[in-house]
C-alpha cells in the first residue's frame, strides 16, 4: 500500500479508506470497461456512452468490492472481534482485524461471510440484466455479476490469507486445536498459489498478454502477504499481554527546548542517530518533541536562528504511550501511523522510550531460542 489511506466516511461504525494505490486500479479499470469491455459486448454507441457505462460499471463494482468487506466486519462485530476499518485498495479491499477470531467457528463465519456476499450480489445482478431495461443498463449489471462471481470464486481458493485459506485455516484449527500450526499450513499453501499465479503471470506475458503482468504482482501479492500473515500471528503471540514498560528504554536522552536547531543536529541528531527527540521545559516536565523530518523541512539558514521549542510537536495519542498499555498495541500504533518511537509518559512526566526496534529485536531473538529446542 502507498502510505497512509484517506478516510472516507464511516458506515455501521466501522470507517471506511481509500488507499492512494486504489485510484491507480481505479483509472484502469475504468479504462478497460469503457475502451475495450463494453464496446465489445455493444458496438456502435457513442464514445461518450461508453466512458459513462465504465465509469458507472467501475464505481459500482468498488461498491460491491465494499459490501464483501463490510460483510466480513459485520460477522466479526457478531463474534466480538474489533474492526478498525476497511481499506480499498490496488487488490480490491481489506477489513482490518484487530486480533485474531476466538474460535474456529468464528474464523470460518467471518471468512465465508465475503464470498456468501459476493455471490448474493452476482444473483442479484444477473437478475437485473435479464429485466426488459435499456441496453447499456443490462450490460453493465450483467458485467458486474459475472465479476462478483468470478470474485467470490477466486476468494475461495483455499490459500491464506484469501477468504477460502482462512476457511482451510478454520478446518485446521478445529482439527488439531492449534491456531499457530493452522496458519502455518495455510500460509504455506497461500505461498505456493502465490507462486502459481507469479508462474502463469510470467507466461501470459511471454504470449503477449498484459493481463499477466497483473497477474504476476497479484501473485507477489499473495506469497508475501501469506508470509507475512503467519509472522504478524507469532508476533502476536510473543507481544500480547506484555506491557510497554518491559520493552522501554527508562532514561532517554531529551533535548532542552531553548537549544538552537543547528545545535539538535550537531551534538544530538549526529551523535544519537534516533530521528525523534523528547523535548524538557526547564524543570524537566515533557512538552513533547522534535523529529528529524521537522528539522528537514526547515530550511538550512534558519537552523541557527530558530530554537528547538518553536519545532516542537506537542504530545498526543499518536506520540505516546502509557507505560501499562500492551506492547501489541503500541506496534499497532506504530503501523497505524508510521512513528517508529513512541514517548512513555505519566501525565507530564517522561518515563522512556519505546522503539520499533526494540520490540522486533525481542521478537527475533525469541523466535530464534524457540527454534533450536
Amino acid at each position: 500500500m502507498f502510505g497512509r489511506p484517506i478516510e472516507l466516511f464511516e458506515i455501521f461504525g466501522f470507517k471506511v479508506r481509500i488507499d492512494l494505490s486504489w485510484f491507480v486500479v481505479a483509472a484502469l479499470v475504468i479504462w478497460q470497461f469503457s475502451v475495450q469491455v463494453f464496446p465489445a459486448q455493444l458496438p456502435g454507441l457513442a464514445p461518450g456512452t461508453y466512458w459513462l457505462m465504465g465509469t458507472a460499471g467501475a464505481l459500482a463494482y468498488f461498491l460491491c468490492l465494499l459490501l464483501h468487506e463490510l460483510s466480513h466486519a459485520l460477522m466479526a462485530r457478531a463474534y466480538g472481534v474489533e474492526i478498525r476499518g476497511i481499506t480499498l485498495f490496488i487488490f480490491g479491499g481489506i477489513a482490518e482485524m484487530a486480533g485474531e477470531p476466538p474460535s474456529p467457528q468464528s474464523e470460518l463465519m467471518i471468512a465465508a461471510a465475503g464470498p456468501a456476499a459476493s455471490f448474493g450480489l452476482a444473483g442479484a445482478l444477473w437478475i437485473g440484466s435479464a429485466l426488459d431495461g435499456p441496453a447499456p443498463v443490462t450490460a453493465v449489471l450483467g458485467y458486474l455479476g459475472a465479476l462478483n462471481g468470478l470474485l467470490a470464486l477466486f476468494n475461495l481458493a483455499p490459500a491464506f490469507p484469501l477468504d477460502g485459506g482462512r476457511i482451510l485455516r478454520a478446518v485446521l484449527w478445529g482439527w488439531r486445536g492449534s491456531l499457530r500450526w493452522a496458519t502455518q499450513v495455510a500460509a504455506g499453501i497461500g505461498a505456493g498459489f502465490g507462486l502459481v499465479l507469479i508462474g502463469l503471470g510470467v507466461i501470459l506475458v511471454l504470449n503477449g498478454s498484459l493481463y499477466g503482468a497483473w497477474l504476476f504482482v497479484l501473485g507477489l501479492f499473495v506469497r508475501l502477504t501469506a508470509t507475512a500473515s503467519y509472522q504478524q500471528l507469532l508476533l502476536r503471540r510473543t507481544l500480547e499481554g506484555e506491557p510497554v514498560s518491559r520493552f522501554m528504554h527508562p532514561d532517554p536522552v531529551t533535548v532542552p527546548r531553548a537549544i538552537s536547531v543547528l545545535e539538535l543536529v550537531q551534538s544530538y541528531i549526529y551523535r544519537y542517530h534516533f530521528k525523534m527527540f523528547p523535548v524538557v521545559d526547564d524543570a524537566g516536565r515533557l512538552l513533547g518533541c522534535v523529529t528529524s523530518r521537522q528539522v528537514r523541512a526547515l530550511p538550512r539558514d534558519e537552523w541557527e536562528r530558530q530554537t528547538v521549542g518553536a519545532l516542537t510537536e506537542r504530545c498526543s495519542p499518536e506520540n505516546t504511550i502509557q507505560a501499562g498499555t500492551d506492547a501489541m498495541e503500541a506496534l499497532s500504533r506504530m503501523s497505524r501511523t508510521g512513528i517508529s518511537r513512541l514517548m512513555v509518559v505519566d501525565g507530564d512526566r517522561l518515563l522512556g522510550i519505546l522503539s520499533l526496534k526494540d520490540l522486533l529485536r525481542f521478537f527475533s531473538l525469541k523466535m530464534e531460542l524457540e527454534e533450536t529446542r
